[in-house]
């Protein structure tokens, strides 16, 4: 984390707080983790980040969490980041640029823009999946991507309710086990727009 500056990834109107222990917006709705957050997960996560690992970082937001993947799982891995805000995927894009992007140029690090529910099937499945906004319920999509031997960090549970920091494992036989480790309280998941057809106008 250390080598990550984390005011690149933080806006204009809050960098000044970029070092404070605390999420910080970092707009259409969305924040950027607490860094006790990320150590949290970076801790948690560390034995399945090693070098030539595959990781899925879905609702990637500000794009910190997965640069920080990319430097661990080094030259040989991969790191998707997924979010389903244009804005925001263009604006992590930007922020890693700033200092990182040969992740980018190299392909070690992608970021897309992509329904979070239905992860990343292209490039499945993966040694380590983070997910950084809270799901009602575990999507099975997610479940489903996670390798043999893998692990999953998901918070779970209503906005503006008691939600779950869930650690989901699965073990070389394929069978899924789940534990909570602690409350937290994050944005939630959000899902793509419904497009409708007609004469509304609505999208």
């Amino acid at each position: 984390m250390l080598s990550v500056d984390r005011k690149d990834f933080t806006t204009p109107q809050v960098e000044r707080e970029a070092y404070n222990d605390y999420p910080l917006p970092i707009g259409d709705g969305q924040t950027i983790s607490a860094p006790h957050m990320h150590a949290e997960a970076l801790e948690l996560l560390q034995d399945h980040l090693k070098p030539g690992a595959r990781v899925l970082d879905v609702g990637s937001g500000s794009g910190y969490l997965a640069v920080c993947f990319a430097k661990m799982v080094g030259k040989n891995g991969k790191v998707i980041g997924i979010d389903v805000v244009d804005d925001l995927v263009h604006r992590s894009i930007a922020n890693i640029k700033k200092q990182n992007s040969d992740l980018l140029a190299s392909g070690n690090l992608q970021i897309k823009r992509a329904d979070g529910w239905k992860g990343d099937p292209q490039n499945a499945p993966f040694d380590a999946i983070h997910v950084g906004a809270a799901a009602v319920s575990v999507p099975e999509a997610l479940i489903e991507q996670l390798k043999p031997g893998g692990r999953m960090l998901i918070p779970v549970g209503p906005q503006n309710q008691g939600q779950e920091f869930r650690q989901i494992d699965k073990n070389e036989d394929g069978k899924v086990s789940s534990k909570t480790l602690m409350g937290v309280v994050y944005v939630p998941l959000v899902k793509p727009p419904l497009k409708t057809t007609g004469n509304s106008g609505h999208t």
